[in-house]
């Protein structure tokens, strides 16, 4: 089945058989919902899978999000016509005063994977600018990265603004990063903490299905 045969060369980051297997299935008038979840998010997940069992490491989920990428930019415009929406929006960032960007962007990946919607802050974002970018998008999720202990204070201050702009019960808060755990996720009520990308991607996905 070609679903099986775009999973396989997606978790295998074969860029340009992806690209090859998609355009036939769109060729084929097979349908791009199942294009895109039988092939392209299930090889992802299997993907996300390993990962998280240390089957797989970074670079292989890069090359693997590669393609999942150039596979999904040919069915894009083909799943608005056929009305297929993402199953929610978040918003995604390393907080203010930290740079790094490794872990966001396989958190990232892995929520695209999941039919997520990201919508990427970048590095270096401050409470305020989480928050309107959740406000502006209307993004049900908001994902805090930090990688230095000294720059995790600043998740404290995206549950604060939350709540001062009145949209803190509208929002998921997830937090994640090196320096981060479980307790400290709950000293700064925030919703949710997970030790990798791909757990963090499963929780959000959980959020939207109830």
């Amino acid at each position: 089945m070609i679903f099986d045969d775009i999973s396989l060369a997606l978790q295998k980051g074969r860029k340009k058989d992806v690209e090859a297997l998609v355009q036939q299935a769109i060729d084929e008038k097979l349908s791009v919902k199942d294009i895109l979840n039988k092939g392209l998010l299930a090889g992802m997940d299997i993907v996300g899978e390993k990962f998280k069992n240390n089957e797989l490491y970074v670079p292989d989920v890069l090359v693997a999000a590669r393609a999942m990428n150039a596979g999904t930019s040919l069915i894009k415009p083909l799943l608005a016509e056929a009305g297929v929406e993402s199953i929610g929006k978040v918003v995604i960032g390393t907080v203010l005063g930290d740079l790094h960007d490794i872990g966001k962007n396989l958190v990232k990946m892995m929520m695209e994977g999941k039919g997520f919607e990201v919508i990427d802050l970048g590095v270096n974002v401050s409470a305020e600018q989480f928050v309107q970018g959740a406000i502006d998008n209307n993004a049900g999720i908001i994902a805090c990265s930090a990688l230095l202990t000294t720059t995790m204070g600043e998740m404290a201050n995206v549950v604060k603004v939350a709540t001062e702009k009145g949209v803190r019960d509208k929002l998921t808060i997830m937090v994640g990063g090196a320096p981060v755990n479980e307790s400290y996720k709950k000293s700064i009520g925030a919703d949710i903490y997970t030790p990798d990308a791909a757990s963090a991607a499963e929780q959000a996905a959980k959020t939207v299905k109830h």
